[in-house]
């Protein structure tokens, strides 16, 4: 019995020694991007490297407000994952809605196919829907990247909330109906509410992948008023001098926000993605 319990307890210190290293490796690179914006010049290539500035400056963020459209970058972000959740999440409840409380020949083969659609990686997809794009004539548009990216995030999405609509029971819909609201307010205010983690998990998918994409902006957006945050940050890369400094003060501005962000609402997000694992 004392050897198992040793057994038990070598293996939980194993567990956690290979858990601190896994966030050593994952938060060390984070850790330098802040360190390195607010370090002068001429100490980010200093030898032996140091990670916390000696003269500590604000002259990075300062250079990037000035020589970029940061600002433009950052509310073109902001407007286009915003219109991005709020599209895939209307056109997600009322087909994750339809799909869990009307009956129809083929339901369950078409949840399926929605799924099996989101294994499509988007470089697979740019090309042709560049060409669509281009012919509706919303090429460099904010509206051909918000079609994008809820095309891109609705099969997932549609299957996550499938899942939560189908753990609320039908019998509270039924009351409401009995009760005298209609469909449409027992939706709004028995169904939704009940499935606010789902949709609040969907959201935050949702924005996370518009927020960081780079391909569709890169092809659908040539106009550099128009550009998000991911594209206008790497075009820094093409300078003839790169300004490390300006880079990674930029990258820190665009991460921290939604790293926080995430830290708040990650409960949300994991109940989301653990009822999808249940149901099917």
């Amino acid at each position: 019995m004392k050897g198992e319990n040793n057994f038990f307890s070598f293996r939980g210190q194993l567990i956690y020694g290979c858990a601190a290293i896994l966030t050593v490796l994952v938060a060390f690179p984070f850790l330098w991007m802040i360190a390195t914006s607010f370090k002068p010049l001429n100490e980010i290539f200093v030898f032996p490297p140091r990670l916390l500035p000696q003269d500590f400056t604000l002259a990075n963020f300062e250079r990037l407000f000035d020589q970029t459209r940061f600002l433009t970058y950052f509310k073109n972000s902001l407007f286009v994952s915003f219109a991005t959740v709020v599209l895939t999440i209307l056109i997600g409840s009322a087909g994750a809605y339809s799909l869990t409380r009307f009956k129809f020949y083929g339901r369950e083969k078409i949840a399926s196919l929605i799924l099996f659609t989101y294994m499509f990686a988007p470089i697979m997809i740019i090309i042709p829907f560049y060409v669509l794009i281009k012919k509706m004539g919303l090429a460099n548009t904010h509206l051909a990247l918000i079609m994008a990216y809820t095309a891109f995030c609705l099969p997932f999405s549609l299957w996550l909330l499938r899942a939560f609509f189908q753990s609320i029971p039908l019998t509270l819909e039924k009351a409401a109906l009995i009760d005298g609201a209609g469909r449409i307010q027992a939706v709004i205010y028995v169904i939704l509410p009940l499935a606010l983690p789902g949709i609040i998990a969907t959201s935050i998918f949702t924005f996370i992948l518009a927020w960081n994409d780079y391909i569709f902006v890169r092809v659908l957006i040539t106009s550099d008023e128009l550009k998000t945050l991911s594209v206008g940050i790497a075009d820094l890369y093409n300078a003839t001098v790169i300004d490390w400094g300006m880079i990674m003060s930029g990258g820190m501005l665009i991460t921290v926000p939604v790293l926080i962000f995430f830290i708040f609402v990650q409960r949300y997000l994991i109940a989301g993605w653990g009822a999808g694992g249940m149901k099917g």
